[in-house]
């Protein structure tokens, strides 16, 4: 949904293909032999990985500053997509929902995935600080970037997985209540929802 965000953000058109996760054909795998989503083609380039996306995704706009609006920014912008991309997402959500990435050997699934949930609860904590002691309405500096909608995202898994986001994470549930009145991120939903 990231992405798609980005894409209404900056009033660019494109087209969604749904993939099913964890059983991609070989037409998707053509695409991509990582048999990873997302991805994104632009003219005859396919771009993975998500903060390389969104990377390519705001290039085609720089004038809209969504990868930061001073070196700084853009710094901390990266150091967020590869937190949330390799950590929450890869190492939490990771093992979490498809333990067979990490090992070989299902009696040890149930092992990877409490793993995973307690990385998981570790970066909802850090995010719950960050947001907290910057006291900004988004992630970088003091307009939105990329980073922002993909922190929604990762907020409404935290939903997903039965987290009480309100209770335990209660500056972060304002923050994303904040963001889901965003035009871009409606609009995404309902796209997003649709598929």
């Amino acid at each position: 949904m990231a992405p798609q965000v980005i894409l209404l953000e900056l009033g660019l058109e494109f087209e969604t293909a749904l993939a099913q996760v964890g059983n991609f054909g070989t037409e998707f795998l053509d695409v991509n032999p990582k048999g990873r989503v997302p991805v994104l083609a632009i003219d005859s380039e396919i771009i993975t990985e998500m903060p390389a996306i969104l990377t390519a995704i705001s290039l085609l706009r720089p004038d809209q500053h969504l990868l930061g609006r001073n070196d700084l920014e853009t710094a901390r912008v990266y150091e967020w997509l590869n937190y949330l991309s390799g950590t929450f997402h890869g190492q939490g959500y990771g093992a979490l929902w498809r333990p067979e990435r990490f090992v070989n050997d299902p009696n040890l699934y149930r092992q990877i995935q409490e793993k995973g949930m307690q990385t998981i609860k570790q970066c909802y904590d850090l995010i719950e600080s960050k947001l907290g002691s910057d006291k900004r309405p988004f992630a970088v500096g003091n307009s939105f970037t990329v980073v922002d909608p993909f922190l929604l995202v990762l907020f409404l898994w935290g939903e997903r997985i039965k987290i009480n986001m309100t209770t335990e994470y209660p500056v972060f549930t304002k923050w994303a209540h904040t963001l889901l009145k965003r035009e871009s991120v409606c609009r995404a939903r309902d796209l997003h929802f649709k598929l």
